[in-house]
């Protein structure tokens, strides 16, 4: 968890399917997983790094870090 005195950046991870796996299309947009909302990128990355180990053996599954703090305010740094 973020300390009190760090600014919340959200960063939202999200994967499915993709209908190819060099392609980041989703094979179906009404089975993209939310995975959560986040107020930093180190655990942003933990989540994603434990969804994507957890499908590691389907190569079509891809997880994302959507950086969701520049989409609020393209202003913000970090």
């Amino acid at each position: 968890m973020a300390d009190a005195h760090d600014p919340q950046l959200l960063h939202l991870v999200i994967g499915g399917e993709m209908r190819h796996p060099a392609e980041p299309v989703f094979r179906d947009l009404t089975q993209v997983e939310f995975v959560g909302a986040f107020g930093s990128y180190d655990e942003a990355k933990q989540a994603w790094k434990a969804r994507a180990q957890a499908t590691v053996d389907n190569a079509h599954m891809r997880y994302f870090i959507l950086h969701a703090h520049k989409l609020i305010d393209p202003r913000s740094e970090g």
